[in-house]
């Protein structure tokens, strides 16, 4: 599961991350609290020249009659994106990357309360969730939309959730992009559990309105500080 997520990259830090070329729509950045239907940043590959484009949070496949005429389609599990009749030409056809700083997650303490923890690379800048995306247009309405993938968590992961982002390293970043042939399939698979680091953060970020780089930082439940 990914349902929120925050992305401090510099444009033209992303430029060099994946060697591509940068639109001039690309979402406001730093953005500390990314939301579904949101525009986030993507990497496409067109014959092997990479770009940095916008789209919307949210995969909506060509049949939906207006944009939320189905369920928001935020994630895409790896186990069945090959066969879900949303996913299954663009798993083929229309990968992409999306960069992010980390995401969220929440666990519930004993009385019920929603508690945000944040997730962010041990080591590097950056990740590179694994999406797919798809161009919708109806009644002279057009958006260019896109899901993450997801796949079962690991061992440390599952102390959050039952379910991870899939991410992909540089050296895969051809692969999943459709440059190097076929075998990205291959790369839907949970990160190991040493890539990825968490800590509790302040609740306001349960709020979707909430913003500012507060949100990232660790929070003290006892003190209430951070």
């Amino acid at each position: 599961m990914c349902g929120r997520q925050a992305l401090t990259l510099p444009h033209d830090a992303m430029s060099q991350m994946f060697g591509a070329t940068l639109a001039n729509d690309l979402p406001d950045v730093p953005n500390y609290n990314i939301c579904p239907t949101n525009q986030v940043c993507a990497v496409t590959s067109d014959a092997g020249v990479r770009h940095v484009t916008s789209m919307r949070w949210g995969f909506i496949p060509h049949w939906y009659a207006k944009p939320n005429g189905g369920p928001l389609l935020i994630n895409a599990r790896s186990e069945t994106i090959a066969e879900k009749p949303a996913f299954k030409a663009a798993v083929r056809q229309r990968r992409c990357l999306i960069p992010a700083t980390g995401f969220y997650e929440w666990t519930k303490d004993e009385t019920g309360n929603r508690l945000p923890w944040y997730i962010h690379p041990a080591a590097e800048e950056a990740l590179a969730f694994a999406g797919v995306w798809q161009r919708w247009e109806r009644d002279g309405e057009a958006h260019t939309t896109c899901a993450i993938v997801t796949t079962l968590a690991n061992d440390r992961m599952a102390e959050l959730h039952s379910r991870q982002p899939v991410t992909i390293a540089p050296a895969d970043y051809g692969l999943w992009l459709g440059e190097q042939g076929h075998g990205a399939a291959t790369l839907m698979t949970a990160a190991p559990p040493e890539q990825l680091e968490f800590f509790r953060v302040d609740p306001a970020v349960n709020s979707n309105r909430a913003s500012g780089p507060e949100l990232i930082e660790p929070y003290d439940a006892e003190t209430k500080t951070a």
